[in-house]
């Protein structure tokens, strides 16, 4: 090991400690399931590493163990620190970069956040996922199809996202289910919904993670994003969301480093009285409407 850290380090301390790192690799070496072997053996080899680079003292290890030991403490079924923690540590992002190469046209995908849910209603096409979340309403319409342009009909399409004040339903005490629905794509692949102008918001910062943001001066907000989740049988299914095109927050960082260009929409702002696509009477306010046609590859390409 060759820095300038270690450089000072005597020929046997060095020896010491990579002994160490060998003889821990060396106890992995019956493992009899190849992948884990490889995951717990390389995972020693690139943590002793990271201790021996940086000479961690005894007083960084404790705070480690305690910002961990906290982080599983806030974490609920409602909330999971530890997602927040690899989501701003861009490991979430590299994760999925690394699980998710671009296949030609295909719709970039990005990170799942911790404010998905299993029981969302489901809603018809046209229907409004904000069952009385606080925010502007938006038009959003689209067509799911194959990299090579085919429609891809009866596509299940979840979406989710947090209200004006930055909150998704869960945060909430009272239970509510607002700001998240499912729906299906039509036979031609196309959808259509009702939801809400997205707004930027912090992650939570109440936690250990939102102390490490602070202690080193990074902010806790994200880009103004809608989350989707797309599924269709012999697809790979897609996690992605849509960002707003002039959202200041895309110029100073999304905290969790979540924003491609190619999912930065339009989002067109339409005066009092415009008529909406559907008929609906939004009576004297502003809404706004997008499009957003997704690209799904097939499973194994």
């Amino acid at each position: 090991m060759t820095n300038t850290t270690t450089t000072a380090i005597s020929p046997e301390q060095q020896q010491i400690e990579q002994q160490l790192t060998e003889q821990v690799i060396a106890s992995f070496d019956n493992c009899d399931q190849p992948r884990l072997k490889q995951l717990l053996q390389s995972l020693t080899k690139h943590l002793h590493a990271f201790i021996r680079e940086v000479r961690l003292t005894e007083d960084e290890w404790n705070a480690a163990i305690a910002f961990l030991t906290a982080a599983g403490h806030i974490t609920d079924d409602k909330r999971q620190e530890f997602i927040l923690f690899s989501d701003v540590l861009g490991a979430s992002m590299q994760t999925i970069a690394v699980n998710n190469q671009a296949v030609g046209n295909a719709t970039e995908s990005t990170v799942f956040g911790p404010f998905f849910t299993e029981d969302a209603p489901r809603i018809p096409q046209g229907g409004d996922i904000a069952s009385g979340a606080a925010g502007e309403p938006c038009w959003v319409e689209g067509t799911v199809r194959d990299t090579e342009n085919n429609p891809v009909p009866r596509a299940r399409i979840e979406v989710w996202e947090a209200d004006e004040d930055g909150f998704y339903d869960v945060q909430y005490a009272d239970g509510r289910t607002a700001g998240r629905a499912w729906l299906l794509a039509d036979e031609n692949g196309a959808f259509r919904f009702w939801g809400l102008t997205p707004t930027p918001y912090p992650i939570p910062h109440d936690g250990p993670v939102g102390k490490m943001l602070k202690a080193v001066h990074r902010s806790p907000f994200r880009a103004s994003h809608l989350h989707f989740m797309v599924m269709a049988p012999g697809y790979r299914t897609l996690v992605t969301h849509i960002f707003v095109e002039g959202d200041p927050q895309l110029e100073v960082g999304d905290s969790v480093f979540g924003v491609k260009e190619s999912l930065i929409k339009k989002f067109e702002q339409q005066p009092v009285g415009t008529p909406t696509p559907d008929g609906r009477d939004l009576g004297n306010i502003t809404w706004a409407r997008t499009r957003f046609d997704i690209v799904l590859t097939r499973e194994n390409s």
